[in-house]
């Protein structure tokens, strides 16, 4: 993936439909291991996932949490480090980074996880089924937070 610094208004239009593109197809992953996590639990007979609503909910959190969370705005100039480390292990842009990536991991995982039992017809049990949907809410919820948390801090230092 290519990180610009441009604009949105200095891109060219091609610029722009690829941005646009690749955002909704992050949105359409996210909101696929939703589905995948929300159809483990409903195979373990869990009444939390017994209707189409609580589906679709987590569908559109997961596809929140991809949109946001994968493409993270670029981090302001100063925060490169400098060697030797001064600040101990990085800068507050690093950690969001982390964040977003150990969110993005989380969520991949349990969706793995999820569409493997699908595939091999396992049966669901209620406890692995509700720690796997917790773990993908948690890398939803961690990639959501860095996405709002990067698009933030870049609003601050660009009006400041």
């Amino acid at each position: 993936m290519i990180k610009r610094t441009d604009t949105w208004d200095t891109r060219s239009i091609i610029s722009r439909w690829a941005h646009i593109l690749e955002r909704t197809g992050l949105a359409l992953t996210g909101a696929s291991c939703g589905l995948f996590v929300a159809a483990h639990v409903g195979r373990a007979n869990i009444d939390l996932i017994g209707s189409g609503a609580t589906v679709l909910a987590m569908m559109i959190y997961g596809g929140v949490g991809f949109y946001l969370g994968i493409d993270l705005p670029p981090a302001p100039p100063d925060h490169r480090m400098h060697l030797p480390l001064r600040h101990g292990l990085g800068t507050k842009a690093d950690a969001v980074e982390l964040l977003s990536a150990a969110g993005t991991f989380l969520a991949a995982v349990a969706a793995v996880i999820s569409v493997s039992s699908i595939v091999l017809d396992e049966a669901a049990h209620a406890i692995t089924a509700l720690l796997i949907s917790f773990g993908w809410a948690i890398g939803a919820s961690m990639q959501i937070a860095s996405g709002i948390i990067a698009r933030t801090r870049t609003e601050v230092s660009t009006t400041s």
